[in-house]
């Protein structure tokens, strides 16, 4: 029993005693019906009072707070009364208002330090590149160079993941959704990223769909910053694994795309907050922003879809990213597939 019911009860029947003693030089069965009759009428005047000005408003506080905690932060309750109950969603209200000024503060502050970034680390790499033609250059001085132009890739991969973390927070963050054939998409994906894989004693084993794939509603750019960056992910905490596969099945609904590695897994603990932004986990092997998974989800349920990630039965990290069809695709495919039987 709740505290509500547990008050409302109270009040009833200190009700139906009073009624009881009021009535009592009466007959004994018509104050017992009297006081049932008030005590049932006090309960649920009570009631619906209680409900609509204690547990109600709890519920909207309570639910507010949940897309606060979600990252709604700006949420705000209504206020139209004075008492305890509307102080707490003042403070409620000024608290999300806080942490939605906190958190543009830092959204604009990784943008402005990502684009200051961009100029030096450009001209750290074109140069780099250059020095890697002079013949003069040899022995460790050339490995210093190929050094110098690795990170300074991966810290302009930073960047570009930084700057979409920050459209998304800001709203600038946009797909361009046209009906595309996902299996192409992929296979050109692979395509090129499997010499990389190979460069690093990795294979890249892929398995097209056995059936007919209708063309799905993506953004074709966005879909491929996904799979390339699952494949990244796949190749650096599965590199002891020394195989990626990957695959492509579908239904009558939607394409499902699974990535698969065969390195040492993701902590059970770890698996709910791998596409948290910023969440890095306990490896301390490998360093990245911690927001490149989130930025591949965030593209995924713009989508329409999916994006699933846990450990595979026998070792490995597994990545599943479902796309659902449209009517519109599913007629061109259809549509296409008849003009080529005839």
């Amino acid at each position: 029993m709740s505290i509500g019911q547990c008050v409302v009860t109270a009040i009833a029947v200190a009700v139906g005693v009073a009624v009881g003693a009021l009535f009592d030089p009466i007959h004994p069965v018509l104050v017992a019906l009297s006081g049932l009759v008030m005590a049932v009428l006090s309960a649920l005047v009570s009631g619906l009072w209680f409900r609509g000005h204690i547990v109600e408003p709890v519920q909207q506080m309570t639910e507010a707070t949940r897309h606060i905690a979600s990252g709604s932060y700006g949420t705000e309750l209504p206020v139209a009364r004075r008492d305890e109950l509307a102080g707490l969603a003042v403070a409620i209200n000024e608290l999300s208002q806080e942490i939605s000024k906190t958190e543009k503060i830092q959204s604009e502050f990784i943008s402005s330090i990502s684009h200051e970034l961009r100029t030096p680390l450009t001209a750290i790499t074109g140069w780099s590149e250059t020095l890697m033609f002079d013949p003069a250059i040899q022995a460790d001085s050339r490995r210093g160079i190929q050094i110098i132009s690795k990170e300074a890739a991966r810290l302009t991969g930073m960047v570009e993941e930084l700057l979409e973390f920050t459209r998304i927070q800001d709203g600038r963050f946009k797909l361009n959704i046209e009906l595309l054939d996902i299996e192409s998409e992929l296979e050109d994906t692979i395509f090129t990223y499997r010499e990389l894989l190979r460069q690093d004693d990795l294979e890249l084993r892929y398995t097209p769909a056995d059936t007919e794939v209708p063309l799905l509603p993506g953004d074709p750019e966005r879909l491929r910053q996904v799979f390339l960056n699952i494949l990244d992910n796949a190749a650096k905490y599965g590199r002891d694994g020394k195989t990626i596969e990957v695959s492509v099945t579908a239904d009558s609904e939607a394409a499902t795309i699974r990535f698969r590695d065969h390195g040492p897994g993701i902590p059970p603990d770890e698996l709910p907050h791998v596409t948290e932004k910023f969440y890095k986990g306990s490896s301390s092997k490998e360093r990245g922003s911690g927001i490149g998974l989130a930025v591949c989800e965030e593209i995924v349920t713009r989508s329409g879809g999916r994006l699933e990630i846990a450990n595979a039965p026998g070792g490995g990290a597994v990545v599943v990213v479902t796309l659902p069809f449209s009517p519109e695709g599913q007629n061109v495919k259809h549509s296409n597939n008849s003009e080529g039987n005839e």
